[in-house]
């Protein structure tokens, strides 16, 4: 397959078998038989090692990801528990209050007692003052009577003083009724006071040593006698001592989880940062296996990714030998070609961008892209990308537009108009040597992922570094 590609594109415009600075093959043929079996041999071993370290890199990414998230959980959990203590922390002050309140209550209930018991005893002067007048109106009319009887003895010389003492004994009547009301008004009021006074004075009376029950459950055990009045605010003051005997324990309960959640805060900060360790030596690793893969590849030694290497280098050539007529025939001058103020599209997700090269890109970018794709069938995709990863045009198989609110499909298929400046995306754009080969995972959307080999090559205009391209292929 690679022959017969070969030909033809070598029979296109722009195209040349040496490709694009120094070719992978260029020193095939140089070494000998034995050798180059060794080296291939050693190729494939490499080029297996270097997809172990990169799905290695991928693994330690992905447990990153998760080790963070439980980072952050531990921080808002530590906030929650810390808003939690200051509520418990309300609550305590407030049963405080509530207590005070209730001895102050209890206190001034105890005053209202007393007066009303004064009140009672003065109502009992009345009532005694009130007989005294019945009693002294009794006795009035009683006398009366008799002066009555005796000026109708005296004739027509008694009779004004009759009427007079008919005048006082009917008085004294009205004065007795009258005192008869007020004690028996005095002696109802003097019951139901005397009865609210007895409420208010009320205690308890035969209750065990050591204290009551805890809880309404059980008051009124081992008690003879409690007022209702008295009843409510023992219930009151049971339930303060249940809320804070509650808030007490959750807070202990509180301080038991903020303990162990710092001490797993700081068991996570440690996973990250071996995790980090880790990602170091992974990198170290994975540089190493493409280090190796890269010298067998330009060894002169026709290898498996050799092909791959060499049609980069091509595409590269063909993408700057278009840009390079594109500047001269004035179809877009180089501050324009070499624009990297990207231009942010509203509603899109992931974010995709413009400049001023995009509607350049589009028309001329696919006649190479799309014939890449034809190349073999493990290829996976071609792009050529400026020096910062932007992708201006994609593969027109993943140049889907968008769809509002789906990020995973958009991921998989819109892969087009967007910046990939991850490691393996930035090395690339950012690579000046002849060539480059890198192994990554390549994210698709959805939590899905797929492992990939790439060669890039450079891609220079007017003598000046503007990108390269990129050619993923399957194992």
């Amino acid at each position: 397959m690679w022959e017969t590609w070969r030909k033809r594109a070598g029979s296109e415009p722009g195209m040349s078998e040496t490709g694009h600075g120094s070719s992978a093959g260029a020193a095939t043929g140089r070494t000998t038989e034995p050798h180059a079996q060794v080296v291939q041999a050693l190729s494939g071993g490499v080029s297996k090692l270097g997809r172990d370290a990169a799905e290695v890199r991928g693994l330690l990414e992905d447990t990153q990801k998760v080790v963070q998230a439980q980072a952050e959980a531990m921080q808002a959990l530590g906030g929650e528990l810390e808003q939690v203590r200051h509520a418990q922390d309300g609550i305590n002050q407030s049963t405080d209050q509530t207590r005070e309140a209730v001895g102050r209550a209890r206190a001034a209930l105890a005053g209202v007692g007393n007066e009303v018991g004064g009140i009672v005893a003065t109502l009992r002067q009345v009532s005694d003052a009130a007989s005294e007048i019945t009693k002294i109106a009794l006795q009035t009319r009683l006398v009366a009577f008799n002066a009555s009887v005796e000026a109708k003895r005296a004739g027509d010389a008694g009779r004004g003083f009759g009427v007079v003492a008919d005048a006082v004994k009917d008085l004294a009547a009205q004065v007795e009724a009258s005192s008869k009301a007020i004690m028996g008004t005095v002696g109802a009021l003097d019951t139901r006071i005397e009865a609210f006074s007895r409420e208010l004075q009320a205690d308890d009376v035969g209750q065990p040593a050591g204290g009551g029950t805890s809880g309404r459950a059980g008051h009124g055990a081992g008690r003879v006698h409690q007022s209702s009045i008295h009843q409510a605010f023992a219930d009151v003051e049971a339930d303060v001592d249940l809320i804070s005997r509650s808030a007490q324990e959750s807070q202990s309960t509180t301080q038991q989880l903020a303990e162990r959640s710092g001490t797993l805060g700081l068991e996570i900060q440690q996973a990250m940062r071996n995790l980090d360790a880790a990602f170091a030596c992974s990198d170290r690793f994975l540089r190493l296996s493409e280090q190796m893969i890269e010298q067998i590849a330009s060894s002169g030694v026709a290898v498996e990714d050799s092909p791959y290497i060499e049609a980069v280098q091509q595409a590269a050539a063909d993408i700057s030998a278009l840009l390079e007529s594109a500047v001269q025939e004035r179809q877009i001058d180089l501050s324009a070609l070499f624009d990297d103020k990207y231009q942010k599209l509203a509603g899109t997700d992931p974010q995709q961008y413009l400049t001023r090269f995009t509607e350049l890109a589009d028309r001329l970018f696919p006649s190479v892209q799309e014939r890449m794709l034809t190349f073999s069938d493990k290829v996976v995709f071609c792009i050529a990308v400026d020096r910062n990863g932007y992708v201006a045009t994609h593969n027109k198989r993943y140049c889907q537009p968008q769809r509002p609110g789906e990020t995973a499909w958009n991921t998989a298929n819109s892969r087009y108009r967007r910046i990939f400046n991850d490691r393996t995306g930035l090395a690339s754009a950012r690579n000046q040597r002849p060539f480059l080969l890198q192994t990554y995972r390549r994210d698709m959307g959805g939590g899905q992922f797929v492992l990939l080999k790439e060669a890039s090559a450079p891609v220079t205009v007017a003598g000046k570094h503007w990108g390269g391209v990129r050619l993923a292929f399957g194992f």
